[in-house]
């Protein structure tokens, strides 16, 4: 979704992907994502070249067209590459052993997509699947940094619900105000 210049300067810069490479790898070490992961919305690809150094398989999902070519630039030899709407994903139910997105659901312009996206993720989900991730909260620097962006935060007080009603269970929502909001719920079922 739209993102202002400044926004999209940092979130391409060398600073943003060297602070993801530090603090993603030990979030991903408490989650058990399984041997085929789905990535929605990584943009500028920081998050997925951390994905690729732990994951078996991994597919990407980016609605923005110049992102996704830039994407399969980077990755397209290690990573399916998909340009699309995580809304409507153009994949098959119960393929995927984890769906992930981080710091990208603030990006959708709607809370009505943002569920649209958790149907689907629960959709592409195998059963005992995961779909977890982070996404920013309300402070005045991300304020700031959003002007002329799209930027609708996500309730960490409403998630639960939100994802239970996607068809999760077992959802598990920490948020650390003016910071992030965790979150994982899985896909009933056995893996």
């Amino acid at each position: 979704m739209p993102m202002n210049l400044i926004h999209r300067k940092f979130c391409s810069s060398e600073k943003w992907a060297s602070m993801v490479a530090g603090v993603l790898p030990g979030w991903l070490a408490k989650h058990d994502l399984g041997d085929d992961v789905l990535e929605i919305g990584p943009g500028f690809g920081a998050t997925t070249k951390v994905l690729l150094d732990v994951v078996p398989k991994l597919t990407v999902l980016e609605i923005d067209p110049a992102s996704t070519e830039l994407l399969r630039a980077k990755f397209g030899g290690h990573a399916d590459v998909h340009e699309g709407s995580g809304a409507e994903m153009p994949f098959g139910e119960n393929r995927f052993s984890a769906v992930v997105c981080f710091t990208m659901l603030h990006h959708v312009p709607t809370a009505e997509l943002q569920d649209a996206i958790f149907a689907e993720a629960a959709r592409v989900l195998r059963p005992g699947g995961r779909f977890c991730g982070t996404d920013s909260q309300l402070s005045f620097g991300f304020r700031l940094l959003h002007i002329g962006d799209t930027m609708n935060v996500v309730d960490a007080d409403g998630l639960p619900a939100r994802l239970e009603k996607a068809g999760f269970e077992h959802v598990k929502v920490k948020a650390r105000p003016k910071q992030l909001v965790d979150f994982e719920a899985v896909k009933p079922g056995q893996r």
